[in-house]
C-alpha cells in the first residue's frame, strides 16, 4: 500500500515539474518573440529617421574662349597642377589635350561629399569624345610566408584568406569613344521658290541639314546655275539627340531632286571600307572626277547672287566661255578634282590666277583671286581651298572667274559628262538593293 502511494506522489511531482518547465519554455519564448517586435519597431523607426537626400554629383562646363589653354581652364574652376599634369599624360595617347578648340566645352564633375574631381569629358568633334575618369579596380595582393605556411592551423588559414582578399584603388583613365547620340530618322521635303536655302527654311529644315544635302549633290548640280523656281527636293537623313535633346542633323540617307523635270535620286551606302558615299538607283557612284562647282553651297547659300557675266568695260562678251561666280572678297575657291598646281600667279586681264593640271585631258583655271592658298607644283585633292575670290585684272567687282579646258579648248563646264566613280561589286548588289528599298518607299 505504501509503495503504491509512493509511486503516484512521484507521478505527481514528475507532472508538476514537466509543467513548470513547459511554463518557463513559453515565457522564455514568448518573451523573446517581444524583444523581437521592439527591437523591429526601434529598427523601423531609426530607418526612418536615417532617410538622407542623395545630393547630385556637381556638375560644371566650361566654354574654351579663343587664347585658353587647358593648363589655364584646369586652374580656373581650382584643378591643381599635379592633377592637371597627371589627366594630361594620362590622355596624351587618347588625345593630347593641348588641342583643345576654341568655341568647345569642357564638362567637369565633382563628387557630391568630397567636392573632388571625379571625371572631365571633351566632344573633340560632332562624332568622337574623350572621358577620363577616377574608377575604382581591384588589385590581388601578394601571398605572404613560405612554404611551411601551408601547413599552418586552421585560424591561421582564415587570417591568411583575409590578408589575400582583393584590394581596391583609384586610378585615373582615359577612353576615346564614339559620342552616344540617339538617333531618329526623319523625312522633309519642299519646293524651290527662290532657293533651295528659303525653301528649306520655309519648311523648317535645319540650314545644317540642308548644307549636308547640297554636299550630297556637289558632283550632279550646281546650285549657283542649275537650280531654278518649280524645282523640288525630298530627302530622309537622321537627327541626333543628347539627352532628350536635339543636337543636330546626321547621316543624309536618301535623297531625290527634281531638277526642270529630271528627277535625280541617290542613296549612302557602305560596301566597305574603301568604297562607301552616295550612289544612284543602279549601284553606280555618284562620286565623279569633278565637283559640278568650285563654289561650296554654304557660301552660295549666304545670298550673293551668280551667273554669267558680260563685262561691258572690257568687251569680253564674245569668245567668253567660263562662268563667273559673283561672291564676295575672301570667299574660299575649292578644287573642282585632283591635280597639280601648273600656275599660280597674275596673268593679264585674269589678275592673280590659278591653273590646275587634272590629266593628260582636262585642266580647270580660277581667276580675278584676292590671294592663294596653294602655290605652284602642290598636289591638290578634290574640293581643297585653293584661293579666295578677289576682284584683280579686268574685272568690275568681286567675283571668281572659272574656265574648264578639254584638249585644250574651253567648254562649258555645266554640259560636260562625266564617268561616275566605282560601282558596287556584283557580290554587294543584293546586300544594297535591300538596304535602299525601305528609303525608296519613303521617298515615294
Amino acid at each position: 500500500m505504501k509503495r503504491l502511494i509512493s509511486f503516484k506522489y512521484s507521478i505527481i511531482v514528475l507532472l508538476l515539474i514537466l509543467s513548470f518547465s513547459v511554463f518557463l519554455i513559453y515565457n522564455e519564448t514568448a518573451g523573446s518573440n517581444l524583444l523581437v517586435t521592439e527591437n523591429s519597431k526601434e529598427s523601423d523607426f531609426n530607418m526612418e529617421e536615417d532617410i538622407v537626400k542623395v545630393i547630385p554629383d556637381r556638375k560644371e562646363k566650361i566654354l574654351v574662349e579663343p587664347g585658353t589653354t587647358y593648363g589655364q581652364l584646369m586652374t580656373k574652376v581650382g584643378i591643381n597642377s599635379s592633377l592637371s599634369q597627371k589627366i594630361y599624360n594620362i590622355t596624351l595617347d587618347k588625345y593630347d589635350l593641348a588641342k583643345i578648340k576654341a568655341g568647345n566645352e569642357i564638362e567637369l564633375t565633382f563628387d557630391e561629399d568630397s567636392d573632388d574631381l571625379k571625371s572631365l569629358l571633351y566632344k573633340i568633334n560632332s562624332e568622337e569624345e574623350v572621358y577620363i575618369s577616377k574608377e575604382e579596380i581591384r588589385s590581388e595582393k601578394e601571398e605572404i610566408g613560405d612554404e611551411e605556411d601551408n601547413f599552418s592551423t586552421s585560424t591561421d588559414i582564415i587570417n591568411t584568406a583575409v590578408a589575400q582578399e582583393p584590394a581596391t584603388k583609384q586610378v585615373w583613365q582615359a577612353e576615346k569613344r564614339a559620342i552616344p547620340y540617339n538617333v531618329k530618322t526623319v523625312v522633309k521635303e519642299a519646293e524651290v521658290e527662290s532657293s533651295v536655302y528659303q525653301a528649306a527654311l520655309d519648311n523648317d529644315i535645319d540650314e545644317r541639314a540642308i548644307i549636308q544635302l547640297a554636299n550630297a549633290f556637289q558632283w550632279s548640280l550646281d546650285f549657283a546655275m542649275d537650280t531654278q523656281k518649280g524645282d523640288s527636293f525630298k530627302f530622309v537623313y537622321e537627327e541626333r539627340y543628347l539627352d532628350g535633346e536635339y543636337v543636330m542633323p546626321g547621316q543624309i540617307l536618301a535623297a531625290k531632286y527634281i531638277n526642270r523635270g529630271n528627277e535625280i535620286t541617290l542613296y549612302y551606302f557602305e560596301e566597305n571600307e574603301d568604297n562607301q558615299g552616295f550612289f544612284d538607283e543602279d549601284g553606280n557612284s555618284v562620286q565623279k572626277m569633278f565637283l559640278k562647282a568650285p563654289v561650296a553651297f554654304k557660301y552660295i547659300s549666304s545670298g550673293f547672287t551668280t551667273g554669267l557675266r558680260y563685262v561691258k568695260a572690257f568687251n569680253t562678251y564674245t569668245g567668253h566661255r567660263a562662268i563667273d561666280y559673283a561672291a564676295p572678297i575672301g570667299t574660299p575657291i575649292r578644287a573642282v578634282g585632283d591635280g597639280t598646281v601648273v600656275l599660280a600667279g597674275y596673268s593679264g586681264g585674269y589678275g592673280n590666277k590659278i591653273s590646275l593640271r587634272h590629266n593628260g585631258t582636262y585642266t580647270t583655271n580660277y581667276a580675278h583671286l584676292s590671294k592663294y592658298a596653294v602655290g605652284y607644283g602642290d598636289r591638290v585633292k578634290q574640293g581643297q581651298v585653293i584661293g579666295y575670290v578677289g576682284s584683280t585684272g579686268f574685272s568690275t567687282g568681286p567675283h571668281l572667274h572659272y574656265e574648264m579646258v578639254k584638249n585644250g579648248v574651253k567648254i562649258n563646264p555645266l554640259r560636260e559628262v562625266l564617268p561616275p566613280g566605282d560601282p558596287i561589286k556584283e557580290e554587294n548588289r543584293d546586300r544594297f538593293y535591300n538596304e535602299i528599298s525601305k528609303w525608296q518607299e519613303m521617298l515615294k
